[in-house]
């Protein structure tokens, strides 16, 4: 639409610090929206990052008051070995779980995971905050891959340049289990050609079932409505087969949604393991964005142009700071190892301070300082400040 191509003109200009241009009504009527959605997202941002520092902060205060409150130095002894413990038992869980998942994507990659590649080839249309946006579109499908009972077999092709400088920032990146190419996917599959599908919403084939002798093609791309129908020309040009999602069988979308890259893999992931689209749909697609189904229940109505929710990220597809968090537990394997390690000092110095104050009020502050020092190692600790990012919206175009 003109007034979209105005409103990313005015976006782009306010960028670079230029004038922008005069805007028609209907447009400036559009950036007034979106500014008052990202005032209101940044409100959010910033409430949620004080709500969790206090967070923080009052377990530190409660861990401190209950060891100062404990009445000898044994049962301080005691309660920190306890909580040491209680932390290590909790690593050793995850490194069970992570055990698990490593076996899970290696059987995937051995020929027992649907076959999905994410074209990457796209980096060179995208500004950076775009492919920063995209590298968290990944990592959310890497861990949700992962924790997936039956994860496909995952291909990052075309991953050259600016777009793998921002996946090696990734903390475990060099670790993940999956595939990597530089090479784009034609080259990666050029023996296989025959079986590469291009999933694009301009296709117009229906995809009623996926094949697991066929390899789907999602393309990495926050396009922000600028490339529309790139995708299918694409597979057009390289005489690919190409195919679209049957979301027009269980939804009615509007007309401007575009699916985010992690939602067309999770999409995917969920109807290889319920083999119903209709539950593969409803799983991914937020409630909130989702109308009243209609007469005979087959269908739903449903935009992804809802402003956005603090719980589900926003409008334009960025994950929100818990899915973040989650995601970068599961793709940071040496994780618990170092947070472990940062629980030793954190518990150690909160110990001293602790026990300082207790003895602070009976005047005499070398003895049980001299004490604390001699803390065993390992002590649980409160945990740490949450990451904020950003992601944006990509995939089916």
């Amino acid at each position: 639409m003109a007034e979209e191509g105005e409103v990313e003109q005015a976006a782009v200009a306010a960028e670079d610090g230029a004038q922008p241009p005069v805007l028609s009504k209907s447009a400036r009527k559009k950036l007034q929206k979106q500014e008052r959605q990202a005032e209101r997202k940044a409100a959010r941002k910033a409430a949620e990052k004080e709500r969790r520092r206090a967070d923080v902060e009052r377990r530190r205060r409660e861990w401190e008051e209950a060891l100062a409150a404990a009445p000898s130095d044994e049962a301080r002894a005691e309660m920190v070995a306890a909580r040491r413990e209680t932390r290590r038992e909790r690593v050793g869980r995850r490194a069970e779980e992570r055990g698990a998942r490593a076996e899970r994507l290696r059987r995937a990659a051995e020929g027992a995971g649907q076959k999905v590649v994410l074209d990457l080839e796209f980096a060179d249309l995208m500004r950076p905050n775009e492919i920063h946006s995209l590298t968290q579109q990944i990592m959310y499908c890497y861990a949700v891959n992962g924790r997936s009972a039956n994860p496909a077999h995952l291909w990052l092709t075309g991953c050259s340049g600016e777009m793998a400088t921002h996946l090696q920032r990734i903390p475990g990146y060099d670790k993940w289990i999956i595939e990597k190419a530089a090479k784009p996917y034609l080259e990666a599959f050029e023996d296989r050609k025959e079986n590469l599908v291009y999933l694009t919403a301009d296709a117009e084939t229906i995809l009623d079932e996926l094949d697991m002798s066929k390899i789907y093609i999602i393309g990495g791309l926050v396009d922000r409505n600028r490339w529309k129908g790139i995708t299918q020309k694409k597979a057009a040009e390289q005489g690919i087969q190409s195919a679209k999602l049957p979301i027009g069988n269980y939804l009615k979308m509007s007309s401007s949604q575009v699916l985010t890259v992690n939602q067309v893999f999770e999409i995917m992931l969920k109807f290889v393991e319920t083999r119903d689209w209709k539950t593969a749909f409803f799983h991914v697609i937020p409630q909130r964005k989702r109308g009243e189904a209609e007469a005979g229940g087959d269908e739903a109505k449903v935009s992804l142009d809802d402003e956005d929710d603090a719980d589900e990220g926003d409008a334009n597809g960025n994950l929100s700071a818990e899915d973040l968090k989650k995601v970068m537990d599961e793709v940071d394997d040496d994780g618990d190892e170092e947070e472990l390690e940062d629980v030793e000092e954190t518990d150690a110095s909160s110990k001293r301070q602790c026990v300082r104050r207790e003895d602070a009020d009976a005047g005499d502050h070398s003895g049980a300082v001299a004490e604390a020092t001699r803390t065993p190692a390992g002590v649980d600790a409160t945990p740490q400040a949450e990451q904020a990012k950003k992601s944006n919206n990509g995939g089916e175009d």
